[in-house]
């Protein structure tokens, strides 16, 4: 058996598997393109779904990639085992409708233990297969493999809801005897348990049957196009060709690890904080890498977790400074040999995680500040659980972190209680969580349907003959009201490429109908979805074609205008911004970029100004086709994983080169005028500029101005009320906003008009803030009042009040007053408002305030707690509260 570097592993597979046919996949961002169903690409099929649910025929059968993934579900597993990961890279081979069980168990076991390839001794191989699968289990004998190293699981069925699935075959690869700690090994193997004498590094899934919901497995019918899915971790295979203890000592890792040791001073003996620093730190970069960026939801939040997890696990290293940013090289100068973008990633990422750790390290300092107020506030010495999962929830303060704390001041918490929230928002990130590779159903007619039809370009209108007609899932050799129409030439877009499909209207002499939509076929023809205006449609027919002219040329425009916009945000702010989406249809433009920086509204005109320069310019277009190979991937955009067909088509426009299978018009001066509508941040350092083009602009602006415009008199008469509300309580205001006139006009400057808004926006905010203030303050000195409320019993002092319709924030203000300037106070107040009853305690003296009010709430038809100094509630029910008061003076709640 060989020892091989990580990279000879990689080498090797596709030397392979290219050698028997297989098409080399270049691996897909982490970044799912076009598909909302989650939010990394976290298995080596995920971005091949599109060919096994037979949505769309690959140009090969034959595929194997390895496919960088990220799996997030179990991260805190992570460091704990030898094996869990949040990044790692998943080598797959695949067959769409080609070769399946005999040839592909066949590769599997010529590759594991071929001479010239990895030489693994057979008996170190075992497999695990589904009960049923007769067929595997013989094909594995007849290969080689021992039968006693067959074990039956039922288990191994891949089935996730309606759609392809089938029965898989495990590879695992025997450790031997040093690996078998308590000598129970073989057990848990047999029962499918996790162990490390016998590690999985392959599966076969033979993708068999199509699932169906409210059916049993044995009635499901045989898919049209039977496929195999295999996956590979190439960090296991690291970890057995290298002989190491775990995948982290191997040379995936290794070089983090021993960079981790320089930073920290601290030498690595296999411990948890070495595995978790050098996992995350792959993990970010090559998500940061691939467009992805820090933020509070989504794939942000899952980054800023990772961020502060190994930022934490850094401290029991002595790391107590930045230090993650500096692990980025590391990464990169290991992995550039395989990913050569990540070099011209490298100062960006850096740039991204140092700012992340800096806003790290000072909500940590918020977080002490919050945990010491509790302190502050507990008089048992006891910090509640809930408080505690607060503190990790909002402030990244683990659990172990927190105890700590606690325990240097002398303080506990509940465990049982901290662990039930834990759990609760565990069952709720689950519940929101996609299955990973959800697929459609197969549909046979179409997948079997493989005439060729052509998609011409720069045509309005065109003869094309019915080749194949579909009703309900089948083919048809008419229709009569409705269906699905394949020519063999058109003229018609399908939808693709965030461009919206053409309409229209299709005629012969012996019908007519209307086309609502197009939409690529599995093999890639266009697919028209009809509605006969008149007559019967048959295969054979041949028909005019006739496109909505108008509207393909308002949609050309707007597509070259989104070329012409990227390149433009691209030349004058940043090379680092990338495309994250767009749409485009008749009316107006949408583009989607990821940025991490800012971007003025000054910088926005220079953009809009250059675009129309270019228009001006009069560019004629350019359309070259060649083979994705001669592209120059410095020169042309393109998302180049997004890319498997050898053949591409390149739109130019002076400068501007990209990839793009879209229609264009065919000079720029076409586009007439350019105008950003609107600019907006998604969230995650994701911006979105929605324009219009030619005569579209004026109506565009004028609905964004009425947009604009409203919410500016919203604000005028807000900002009014408040003026006039402050004089008629005799409140003299310090600042007053330049309230602009309640129509404003002036559509055709829309920046300046949104930045009226924004502006109008923050002053109105300062405005309430200012008079809230200078209220709460006029209020509170008017009811210093109650300071002669106060009563004195046996020592104690107590200020018990029913009040009406005040100011919660105020009162509040009065009560810390009151509380501050004297000893030994309890304070109960009785708010009654127009729609409910408020209750507030707040106390300096022996009486807990949380247990006066939770009690005096429940009396009163409400609930309400807090701590033994504060605590507030809400009732329905006064009519015992002179009562209460009563008892409160006797002395009920004095310990």
């Amino acid at each position: 058996m060989k020892r091989m570097t990580s990279r000879e592993i990689r080498d090797m597979w596709l030397k392979y598997f290219s050698s028997h046919g297989h098409k080399i996949v270049p691996s897909a961002s982490l970044i799912p393109q076009n598909d909302d169903t989650l939010l990394w690409i976290n298995a080596g099929v995920t971005p091949l779904k599109r060919y096994f649910d037979g949505s769309e025929v690959p140009i090969s059968k034959r595929l194997t990639n390895i496919q960088k993934c990220i799996r997030t579900n179990d991260v805190d597993n992570v460091g704990v085992t030898r094996r869990h990961h949040t990044f790692f890279e998943m080598m797959g081979n695949f067959s769409i409708g080609d070769y399946f069980r005999e040839e592909a168990l066949g590769f599997a076991f010529e590759l594991l233990t071929g001479k010239e390839w990895f030489d693994i001794p057979v008996e170190k191989l075992y497999v695990t297969v589904f009960p049923d699968d007769v067929d595997t289990i013989n094909r594995w004998i007849s290969l080689g493999i021992l039968p006693e190293h067959i074990v039956r699981l039922s288990d191994n069925f891949w089935e996730i809801g309606p759609g392809p699935c089938g029965p898989d075959t495990e590879i695992f690869y025997d450790r031997g005897k040093k690996y078998d700690f308590d000598g129970k090994a073989l057990k848990h193997f047999l029962k499918g348990e996790d162990n490390e004498r016998f590690i999985e590094i392959w599966n076969n899934v033979l993708s068999q049957f199509n699932s169906e919901e409210g059916k049993e497995r044995s009635e499901y019918k045989e898919l049209p196009s039977k496929n195999i899915d295999t996956g590979a971790g190439l960090e296991r295979w690291a970890c057995i060709f290298q002989d190491a203890d775990s995948n982290f000592d191997t040379d995936l890792f290794l070089p983090i690890i021993n960079k981790i040791e320089d930073l920290s001073g601290v030498m690595y003996d296999g411990s948890m904080p070495f595995k978790v620093i050098a996992d995350h730190i792959r993990a970010l970069t090559f998500a940061l890498s691939d467009g992805a960026t820090f933020g509070n939801v989504g794939r942000g939040y899952i980054l800023r977790r990772l961020l502060r997890r190994s930022v934490r696990f850094g401290k029991k290293l002595g790391l107590d400074g930045l230090f993650m940013y500096k692990l980025v090289e590391v990464v990169v100068e290991n992995m550039k040999d395989v990913y050569p973008y990540l070099e011209k990633k490298e100062a960006r990422v850096k740039a991204l995680v140092m700012q992340e750790e800096q806003l790290f390290n000072r909500t940590l300092k918020d977080g002490e500040k919050k945990l010491a107020e509790l302190m502050d506030e507990s008089i048992d010495k006891t910090i509640s659980g809930a408080d505690v999962f607060k503190l990790y929830d909002t402030y990244g303060f683990p659990y172990e972190l927190t105890l700590e704390y606690l325990n240097e001041n002398g303080y506990t918490t509940n465990k049982e209680e901290f662990d039930k929230y834990m759990a609760k928002q565990k069952e709720t990130s689950k519940s929101n969580v996609h299955h990973e590779n959800v697929m459609s159903t197969q549909n046979e007619a179409l997948l079997n349907f493989t005439l060729p039809s052509e998609f011409v370009y720069d045509k309005y209108k065109l003869k094309g003959k019915v080749i194949g007609l579909f009703n309900k899932d089948k083919a048809v050799d008419k229709i009569t009201k409705e269906g699905l129409v394949v020519l063999d030439k058109t003229c018609f877009y399908a939808t693709g490429g965030g461009q919206v499909n053409d309409t229209g209207i299709m005629t012969c002499p012996t019908a007519k109908a209307r086309v609502l939509d197009v939409n690529k076929a599995p093999n890639g023809q266009n697919i028209h979805q009809v509605k006969i205006l008149s007559g019967v449609i048959k295969v054979g027919d041949t028909f005019d074609l006739l496109v909505d002219e108008d509207k393909r040329k308002r949609i050309e425009c707007n597509h070259s205008s989104v070329h012409l916009l990227q390149y433009s945000l691209r030349s004058l702010i940043s090379k680092e911004i990338s495309q994250a989406g767009s749409k485009v249809d008749e009316q107006t433009l949408r583009f989607d970029f990821n940025y991490s920086g800012k971007i003025s509204d000054n910088e926005l005109i220079e953009v809009e100004n250059k675009v129309n320069e270019l228009i001006a310019a009069k560019i004629k277009r350019e359309v070259e086709v060649k083979n994705i190979n001669d592209v120059d991937r410095n020169e042309v955009m393109a998302l180049f994983d997004e890319k498997y067909h050898d053949t591409v088509r390149e739109v130019t426009f002076g400068n501007s080169h990209e990839l793009c299978g879209g229609t264009h018009t065919k000079n720029t001066s076409n586009i007439k005028k350019f105008a950003i509508i609107d600019f907006t941040s998604k969230g995650s350092n994701v911006y979105r500029i929605e324009a219009a083009t030619g005569d579209r602009i004026e109506s565009s602006l004028l609905e964004s101005s009425k947009q604009y415009n409203d919410e500016i008199v919203k604000l005028v008469i807000k900002a009014k009320s408040i003026i006039s509300e402050a004089k008629n309580n005799g409140i003299k205001l310090k600042f007053e906003p330049v309230l602009p006139k309640e129509e404003y006009d002036s559509y055709k400057d829309i920046v300046s008009l949104k930045n009226t808004l924004l502006s109008l926006q923050e002053e109105v905010k300062n405005l309430e803030k200012e008079y809230n203030k200078v209220k709460e303050e006029k209020f509170v000195k008017e009811l210093s009042f109650l300071e002669e409320d106060i009563k004195e019993v046996n020592g104690n002092k107590y200020l018990l009040k029913l009040v009406a319709d005040m100011d919660i924030n105020s009162l509040k203000q009065v009560m810390d007053n009151l509380v501050n300037e004297n000893d030994n106070l309890f304070i109960l107040i009785v708010n009654q408002m127009k729609s409910n009853i408020n209750f507030l305690a707040r106390s300096n003296s022996s009486i807990n305030a949380g247990t006066v009010i939770r009690d005096v709430t429940n009396r009163c038809g409400g609930n309400g707690g807090g701590s033994n100094k504060f605590a507030q509630g809400a009732g329905k029910d006064i009519s015992e509260i002179n009562d209460i008061f009563d008892e409160i003076l006797n002395g009920k709640y004095n310990e």
